[in-house]
């Protein structure tokens, strides 16, 4: 299951994400760049934007004492109103405690969706949208209540299709309060306390429900992390099975493969790049490294949500951005890409994997998703892997979701899981 009918830069290039991060870091100094023709009439906003403008609404206020709660309790509820995305279901939304990258406690939300026919202790989807932004407006609660046609979620009316089968349906903000584009096991670790406190609450019908995790690209990532965290991180929780789509499982290949060229996505490197600075900010310094063109760029892409981040990042390129020659050589920032990189992270899921992409996929290296599965198999996790018939990144996504669909209605059923191992 994926996130399925997103905008077509958006999934393309969750991919290149980590590239400038390693672009953006080092010491020294080169000569300057030719100069970037800005858009005219564009200023920069005023505010710093090496973190998000908060969110108005206080509800995502993070409690004082949120060190003294557990993973996954939940510090605030409200149910929300209808949503037209998904007509005749009831919403709710939760405040909790969860962990960052770096084990610090920090309060998280999810979106909780209950379709009429759900009943008491049915299946339960967590379900990791491709967010690929850096402000708080561009959080999938507010982009479900939007009237902005810019910011609207157009691939969630896809979940009204486990929605009829009664499934309820969760929806994490998987990047956090910093808004961390490109931390991956950041959204794996969100998505599990997400359902943590779900599960909490007996008015939400799954506190025994058994748990299905979906998501593509971006969204793949998180889910995938999810997956292969809850064995140490989460193992009380009830997960059957893992649909994860297009997910780039090693952000180093990624880096060394992409360079700086100029990119018709680079807004969504920088973005990420940015992201992780949020999340890292005693390890990576990309803001430092910025010369004008850079933190222009900044500035008016800190608070932006997919469409402006792809407007102000069309063919631009790292180099553009600093004056540093040496932009590659940081070891902290490949150390941090290690870290977000699941072919390098020892763990493995114990739920059932269902994994799909195309094998000439050019966004993501197929090798590293071939040398995970392989590993997971090896340690006895029945994977099924469909190879879509398409040669592209983005009509991957739409191809596998009937076979994920199926594939976790078995699971839910109990049925044993078929293994390509």
């Amino acid at each position: 299951m994926g996130s399925l009918f997103r905008r077509s830069f958006g999934t393309a290039v969750l991919g290149s994400v980590l590239a400038l991060t390693a672009a953006l870091v080092g010491a020294g100094t080169s000569a300057a760049q030719p100069p970037l023709l800005l858009p005219p009439l564009l200023s920069p906003p005023a505010a710093d934007a090496t973190f998000p403008v908060a969110d108005p609404d206080p509800f995502y206020i993070q409690p004082a004492d949120v060190a003294d709660h557990a993973p996954g309790e939940v510090l605030k509820i409200r149910q929300l109103p209808p949503s037209y995305y998904f007509p005749g279901s009831a919403m709710w939304e939760l405040l909790f405690r969860t962990t960052d990258s770096e084990g610090r406690p920090i309060a998280a939300n999810t979106t909780y969706v209950l379709p009429p026919n759900h009943v008491p202790d049915g299946p339960l989807v967590s379900y990791q949208h491709i967010i690929n932004s850096l402000g708080n407006k561009c959080k999938i609660v507010t982009e479900l209540y939007t009237t902005d046609p810019l910011h609207q979620i157009r691939e969630a009316a896809g979940l009204n299709i486990a929605l009829a089968r009664g499934w309820a349906v969760a929806l994490p903000d998987h990047l956090g309060p910093r808004m961390a584009y490109g931390a991956a096991k950041l959204g794996g670790q969100i998505t599990l306390d997400g359902i943590r406190a779900v599960q909490q609450v007996p008015e939400l019908q799954v506190q025994n429900s058994k748990v299905g995790l979906g998501g593509y690209s971006g969204g793949g990532m998180a889910t995938a992390w999810a997956a292969a965290l809850a064995p140490s991180y989460a193992p009380e929780l009830n997960i059957v099975g893992a649909a994860e789509g297009g997910t780039p499982m090693n952000l180093v290949k990624m880096a060394e493969a992409l360079g700086t060229n100029p990119h018709p996505a680079f807004g969504l490197a920088m973005a990420a790049a940015l992201g992780l600075e949020r999340e890292y900010p005693g390890r990576i310094d990309v803001s430092g490294q910025l010369n004008d063109q850079g933190r222009w760029m900044k500035q008016m892409i800190g608070n932006g949500c997919t469409n402006e981040i792809m407007l102000f990042g069309i063919g631009r390129s790292a180099s553009q951005m600093t004056d540093n020659k040496n932009f590659m050589d940081d070891p902290e920032a490949w150390k941090v890409m290690e870290e977000n990189s699941l072919e390098l992270y020892p763990g493995v899921p114990t739920a059932p994997i269902f994994e799909w992409h195309s094998p000439t996929d050019a966004l993501i290296p197929v090798d590293s998703i071939d040398t995970t599965l392989r590993r997971y198999c090896d340690a006895g996790t029945p994977v099924q892997t469909l190879l879509t018939p398409t040669p592209d990144h983005l009509s991957a996504a739409a191809l596998g979701l009937p076979q994920g669909l199926d594939w976790m209605d078995a699971r839910f059923r109990g049925d044993p899981a078929p293994s390509t191992c």
